[in-house]
């Protein structure tokens, strides 16, 4: 059975960044009938906080993306101590002592010889008694021993990858206070709950090759791994400092609907085109995650507008009907109001905006050339209140009177009628207007 999961630290909101993780993990196991897990990565306990982690399953919640099972790793940490002594005993785990400054200085001084900054593994060479020393002044931290060889594996988006583990520092899988990080907690959870796909982004390659080696210490047989590109803003910037901007809840709150950030995310840095999809089902069909490439991949929230405002158009009335009568809308003339107004609304709320207008009237706009015009116009009114028929008969009136038409007609008529030059046709429009003009 494929098992796919989607592993976020709750010491933040999710971002679009993260949302690219998720969906990909949950479309591949919704494609194959197999099953997603929501695992929450809450080692950390100083900075992993519940209001995140109730806000990331709302988050998900809200697009869909629902989850078969949830896990915290903070209810498995014997687990993880199982695995630490497992790897003891195969001498696969050593205890390191050397302080962030330390290997800060090592760093430097290799860099400046023209070397890779990798751990010297200068552990290894303490005896027990340099070690208990050590111990007494400061905590160690434990490292995994890489073994010196080239790591490979078929990545589902990158292609053939091949990293050699002699350019790579043995990992620290637990710090010296004690907390176990994300690579060996990772690795125990993914084995023992049967991960079989794992795609996350590029950034995480050196980290896959890795963990492989871990997951092959431990018994366990490595996932099929992909590894998707990073977004970027539209000009090709780095999207680090903007993440906080670009939080799922900021989009709920502006109004964005779910079915667009799906349709767009499910197929943004793809070879296929973005196409606007109206189910979940229709978004698991149409996904592969071979049609996607390594290329940075633009991202611009400016794009999740208009395929919103699509959603929104989309509606049946029976779906919007609550929000309709919410705003105080009467049910005899619900449906014409929603005819009228969905395809100029970029966001359920603007709904009220818009009978707000047809409720109480509108500022009218009149320019200075078309006040005698205007005048002119008023006293061609049909009566209120305004039938079917009232716009076709009120401008046919007006043009018969003034020999205006086109632009000249009706612009000025809307401006009046409306205080805007866009907004949804006047035929539709009059008929809903609750005070005569």
């Amino acid at each position: 059975m494929t098992v796919t999961r989607f592993a976020p630290s709750p010491t933040g909101y999710l971002h679009i960044g993260n949302l690219r993780s998720a969906l990909f993990n949950w479309l591949i196991a919704r494609k194959a009938g197999g099953t997603f897990i929501l695992r929450l990565d809450d080692t950390d306990p100083e900075r992993s906080k519940p209001e995140y982690a109730d806000a990331i399953q709302r988050d998900l919640e809200w697009l869909g993306l629902t989850w078969d099972r949830m896990e915290r790793q903070s209810d498995r940490l014997d687990r993880y101590r199982a695995a630490a002594d497992d790897l003891r005993a195969k001498g696969r785990f050593y205890e390191a002592f050397e302080t962030p400054t330390e290997l800060d200085l090592k760093r430097k001084k290799q860099l400046n010889m023209g070397r890779p900054p990798v751990y010297d593994r200068a552990a290894l060479d303490l005896d027990e008694a340099a070690k208990d020393r050590l111990r007494a002044e400061r905590g160690g931290h434990w490292r995994f021993l890489l073994e010196r060889e080239r790591i490979e594996w078929d990545d589902g988006i990158l292609g053939p990858v091949s990293i050699d583990a002699g350019s790579v520092s043995d990992p620290v899988l637990i710090r010296g206070d004690g907390q176990v990080l994300y690579t060996l907690a990772s690795v125990v959870d993914d084995t023992e709950m049967g991960v079989t796909h794992v795609v996350r982004g590029s950034d995480h390659v050196t980290n896959t090759a890795t963990q492989i080696q871990i997951i092959e210490a431990l018994g366990g047989t490595p996932p099929a791994f992909a590894h998707h590109s990073l977004l970027t803003g539209p000009q090709g910037e780095g999207l680090s400092k903007r993440l906080g901007s670009l939080s799922l809840r900021d989009f709920r709150e502006a109004g964005i609907e779910p079915m667009a950030i799906l349709s767009l995310m499910a197929r943004l840095g793809s070879s296929d085109p973005v196409e606007l999809r109206t189910t979940l089902d229709e978004l698991v069909a149409g996904f592969d995650i071979s049609r996607f490439g390594a290329a940075p991949t633009k991202f611009d929230a400016d794009d999740l507008k208009p395929l919103s405002a699509r959603v929104i158009a989309a509606e049946p009335f029976e779906a919007v009907a609550p929000q309709i009568a919410t705003i105080g809308v009467p049910d005899a003339i619900a449906p014409q109001f929603w005819e009228a107004v969905r395809e100029n609304i970029a966001t359920r709320d603007a709904m009220a905006d818009w009978w707000a207008l047809f409720r109480d009237g509108a500022q009218p706009v009149v320019a200075d050339e078309d006040r005698a015009f205007i005048e002119q116009a008023r006293g061609l009114l049909p009566p209120h209140p305004y039938g079917p028929d009232a716009w076709a008969e009120w401008s046919g009136a007006v043009k018969d009177a003034t020999g205006r038409k086109g632009r000249a007609l009706f612009r000025p008529l809307r401006l009046y009628a409306t205080g805007a030059e866009t907004g949804p046709d006047m035929s539709l429009v009059m008929p809903l207007l609750q005070k005569p003009l």
